[in-house]
């Protein structure tokens, strides 16, 4: 009996981390691209290696100085251009989105975070990471978001 409890715990364990990485991957083949502005923040950690700390023009746009006044975690409401610029629309009220906006999920960590609040890169490339200036996302229909990547002030991946 206790076998099958093992085995049943292993096989649900692999069935929801597999469920995991299949939806992560088609969030990566069909997430719609956005791009959000970044904010100056320090690109480095001695214990963690050469990365940059994100922060995004969005979140200081959408919450200012009113940072009590909007649920814990939520979603935005953003329009995004024809390059996939992000720009704050509305906090989500489950109103239907036109054709240009999307739903970004935030979490409230010590301020707004969306899908991460690092960036890493191989050392000795910092130089080549200081000129971003937006942050790459892919974005689910649900607002679910992983960052593919940073691009400079012309857009272009870096």
């Amino acid at each position: 009996m206790r076998k099958a409890v093992v085995v049943l715990a292993a096989v649900l364990i692999l069935g929801i981390v597999n469920w995991t990485i299949a939806s992560r991957e088609a969030m990566l083949a069909s997430g719609r691209v956005v791009l959000l502005e970044l904010a100056p923040v320090d690109p480095r950690s001695l214990m963690q290696g050469d990365y940059m700390a994100l922060n995004y023009r969005i979140a200081n746009l959408a919450f200012g100085s009113a940072r009590g006044a909007h649920p814990a975690d939520g979603y935005l409401v953003v329009g995004a251009d024809a390059d996939g610029v992000a720009a704050f629309r509305r906090f989500d009220d489950g109103a239907p989105l036109a054709p240009d906006e999307v739903r970004l999920r935030y979490r409230w960590r010590d301020g707004p975070k969306f899908a991460t609040n690092a960036f890493f890169f191989e050392e000795g490339n910092a130089l080549r990471y200081a000129r971003a200036r937006y942050g790459e996302f892919r974005v689910s229909d649900d607002g679910d978001m992983i960052l593919t990547g940073l691009r400079g002030e012309d857009r272009r991946p870096l």
